[in-house]
């Protein structure tokens, strides 16, 4: 069984279709959330993950940005996020934003093996908010898996690919697909394949896709200049 990691679309439609085009086969695709935020193109990138849900094994959980657009929850973030959920909130259809509130903040996975997984945004400690970096200790890592009764907890939310085994069970984030804040630009998705023995069965990959249209798109629609430039720093 071959299961895709994605999360952190953010309204990137140029960035999604290139990583889909690499996973497309895959048996499962999960999504730690985020399909919306930050980019310009928030209709087409809900509108591709939903069709794609009704007719294959695609789940997907909902992100801080998700939530804060679907529900007006815009406390805490930047005067840029924040001017980007305003945008969403006014050009969004209401199909989806509906779409948006019925996303689950929590979605569990097992796979052919019987090994199961815990997809959540943030952390299990505080779904839609928490960041979770590679460079925390392992007693931190054992701290928050101890709220997690499957083998594995999949993450989104940093933009920053990760892999922290401890153990037998292992934290895992597949990075940015659209809005990379590792310093590599390209979109950032995983693999895992049963095949393999865990943990070494998880494969990160990186993808070239059309940064300058995306960037277009973001300053054509009056959003902050930053979140396009920014695409190109991977940052």
């Amino acid at each position: 069984m071959l299961i895709a990691l994605i999360s952190d679309i953010h309204s990137n439609l140029e960035a999604l279709e290139a990583v889909w085009d690499e996973i497309k086969d895959a048996d499962a695709v999960l999504c730690m959330g985020d399909l919306v935020g930050y980019g310009a193109s928030p209709n087409e990138v809900v509108e591709f993950a939903r069709k794609r849900m009704e007719r294959r094994a695609f789940l997907c959980v909902r992100g801080n940005h998700d939530n804060a657009i679907a529900f007006g929850a815009e406390w805490g973030f930047n005067p840029y996020a924040r001017q980007a959920v305003r945008w969403h909130q006014r050009v969004m259809s209401v199909k989806n934003l509906e779409f948006l509130r019925k996303l689950p903040v929590r979605q569990f996975f097992t796979d052919d093996t019987g090994r199961g997984y815990l997809m959540i945004h943030g952390s299990p400690r505080a779904p839609l908010d928490e960041y979770i970096f590679p460079w925390y200790s392992d007693e931190e890592f054992r701290t928050i898996l101890s709220y997690v009764r499957q083998d594995d907890l999949l993450l989104g939310h940093t933009h920053v690919p990760m892999l922290k085994v401890i153990g037998e069970r292992r934290v895992i984030n597949p990075g940015g697909v659209g809005q990379p804040r590792d310093g590599d630009w390209r979109a950032s998705y995983a693999l895992i394949n049963t095949e393999k023995e865990p943990p070494n069965n998880v494969e990160f990959h990186r993808i070239e896709y059309d940064v300058e249209e995306a960037a277009r798109k973001i300053v054509e629609a009056g959003l902050p200049r930053f979140l396009a430039e920014r695409l190109f720093e991977g940052y």
